[in-house]
């Protein structure tokens, strides 16, 4: 084979596989904003006041990323300081919910809490069998209020309310986990107002919403 035929099939491939690397980063980004933007109000936390025993997704280990993985959350304003634990997505599209009424969960398919995007977390509200659950004082969270995350490499980070927000169960609720402004963002989310005995929800959503300090 000539020389400058040789040169020009390995210039081809190489371009061939360029735009099938480019094509493949295009389709997973496509596709992973689709499954966040799917989540919506009733996913904000999926029957929440059931209190779910079901077994959470929690991996042993996360990709490498900016921010390291969130082991704690610390609200000081209403005496939270809890471990954090993670969940994904349940097959409905919906973000699937605390395994205990007292625990504080990550949705782990978004960004890490200082990351460029919207991390969020979760926790039930509510009384059950005589006991309160780790976000029954959300609602007290007042602008200019502090949250801290701690994560696995030792580094804490800040975030300050900017606003609180209800939504109706049936309400779209994508802002919540896809925001547009290229900053870091840490929302809180949990249940509020009445609860509906037949559907094993309560008649509104709470969310918590903060920046990066």
């Amino acid at each position: 084979m000539r020389p400058e035929t040789l040169l020009k099939q390995v210039l081809l491939i190489a371009a061939f596989a360029g735009f099938a690397i480019s094509a493949w980063i295009i389709i997973y980004s496509y596709f992973t904003s689709k499954r966040l933007i799917r989540i919506k109000s009733a996913a904000l936390i999926e029957n929440a006041g059931s209190f779910s025993q079901q077994k959470q997704a929690i991996p042993d280990e996360l990709p490498d990323v900016t921010a390291g993985r969130p082991i704690r959350i610390k609200i000081p304003e209403i005496g939270i300081d809890s471990a954090l634990g993670y969940v994904g997505i349940t097959p409905a599209g919906a973000m699937d919910i605390p395994k205990n009424q007292d625990d504080i969960v990550w949705l782990e398919v978004g960004p890490r809490p200082g990351e460029n995007g919207s991390a969020v977390v979760a926790g039930h509200y509510g009384w059950k069998e005589g006991k309160g659950s780790a976000f029954d004082d959300l609602h007290k969270l007042r602008a200019g209020d502090k949250l801290y995350i701690e994560d696995n490499k030792g580094a804490t980070i800040s975030f300050v309310v900017r606003k609180i927000r209800r939504y109706d169960p049936k309400e779209d609720t994508t802002s919540v986990f896809v925001p547009n402004d290229g900053k870091s963002h840490l929302n809180l989310v949990t249940c509020e107002g009445n609860w509906n005995e037949s559907a094993e929800t309560y008649s509104q959503r709470l969310v918590v919403f903060s920046d990066k300090e």
